[in-house]
């Protein structure tokens, strides 16, 4: 567990890199749907992309309360999802590298991580396959030194900017292998756009860090692309799985936070009748209980990391510290708005961008009732119902 003096001392760095990029920088983003490089490339000077990656590779070798201060502090201060999703990656997406790959692999791509020279899109979903990822169809067929790729991926993150992909791909049929999460292997490789079809998503919210369906035609990986043994992709993802989930997890808090403080500072000075609004309980106390709510789900996300880092069991604290920091984080967006009334719905007051982007937080990595499906099977010892 790390110290309390240096996790103030991570706050305090972020925090001062991410004061350099204010409200209208992150609202250029938005509007333009323009991926935040300057941002990107000032956590990398500043040493933030690095924070998981041991120390032999360039990183600080730290663990997933580190991350998780860095990634909180970095959705704080205006950038909310933009901010976070441009480096998120970083955080959790090398782990299997990390762990599983060679030393080679980890020389040539891990430093180059760090200091943000590469960026990596992560390309594990399928529109077919949701979150049953045993039943991905994208295929990697061995040939002559290396792979032959097919399949395709969606919401794919990064994939317009990125130069490297992990993709996680079937190089053993499902109905061959001894157990559905078998046979499925990990590949780290180039994003060549010659090769590979991007198409970017419009969505809902967080125009500025693009999601995208991407294709595979035939595309040739070679065979030291391939992380760890064959066959064994999808128990390295699971490496990743619970640190997500709270990375996640701090992250919807964060922006709760921000529009919290944004909420209440409207309050004080928003006079009518000839007085403060926030005069009134009925604006008093809804906020009061999304901050309390914001803390406790933030205590679950501090314990579920302090549980990982000492290498203890920590998957129902981990998923439950994503459900209920996303569901804090989007009601205290929900009251913030309401709070500024019809100026709420205005960009000007960046509530409602906000609001557009926290909402990403209740739907993925896992759904809800995914979650609360693994705390009824695991801690309450219920049948599994999938």
């Amino acid at each position: 567990m790390e110290q309390a003096d240096d996790l103030q001392a991570i706050r305090d760095g972020v925090a001062a890199v991410c004061r350099d990029f204010d409200d209208a920088y992150w609202s250029d983003c938005d509007s333009q749907a323009r991926f935040p490089a300057e941002f990107h490339k000032a956590m990398a000077d500043g040493g933030w992309l690095g924070v998981t990656v041991p120390e032999s590779y360039g990183g600080a070798g730290l663990g997933v309360e580190a991350a998780a201060t860095v990634m909180h502090e970095a959705a704080r201060h205006g950038g909310a999802m933009a901010a976070a999703s441009s480096i998120h990656i970083n955080m959790f997406g090398p782990h299997a590298l990390v762990v599983h790959g060679s030393d080679a692999q980890k020389q040539n791509w891990l430093p180059r991580l760090v200091s943000g020279e590469d960026q990596v899109c992560f390309a594990v979903t399928e529109p077919d396959a949701g979150l049953d990822t045993s039943n991905i169809k994208t295929s990697a067929q061995k040939t002559k030194g290396g792979y032959v790729i097919n399949g395709r991926k969606i919401w794919t993150s990064t994939a317009q900017i990125a130069g490297k992909i992990v993709i996680l791909a079937r190089t053993t049929a499902r109905e061959a292998c001894a157990k559905p999460t078998d046979g499925m292997s990990l590949f780290y490789t180039d994003l060549d756009r010659t090769k590979v079809e991007v198409q970017r998503i419009d969505k809902h919210g967080r125009a500025a860090v693009d999601s995208n369906l991407v294709f595979f035609d035939n595309v040739f990986v070679p065979e030291a692309h391939l992380i760890g043994d064959e066959g064994r992709g999808f128990h390295y993802l699971l490496d990743s799985l619970n640190p997500e989930r709270i990375l996640i997890a701090v992250e919807a808090i964060a922006i709760g936070q921000d529009a919290l403080e944004r909420a209440a500072r409207y309050a004080r000075e928003r006079e009518v009748f000839g007085r403060p609004i926030g005069q009134n309980q009925a604006i008093q106390h809804p906020l009061a209980e999304c901050w309390a709510n914001l803390e406790a789900a933030h205590l679950m996300a501090q314990k579920a990391a302090r549980l990982y880092d000492a290498g203890q069991p920590c998957g129902a604290e981990a998923n439950a510290a994503k459900l209920l920091g996303a569901r804090a984080g989007h009601s205290a967006c929900q009251q913030a708005l309401l709070t500024h009334g019809g100026m709420g719905y205005a960009k000007e007051y960046q509530i409602e961008r906000l609001l557009r982007e926290v909402m990403i937080c209740r739907l993925a990595p896992v759904s809800e009732q995914l979650i609360l499906s693994y705390i009824a099977e695991k801690v309450l010892d219920q049948p599994k119902s999938y």
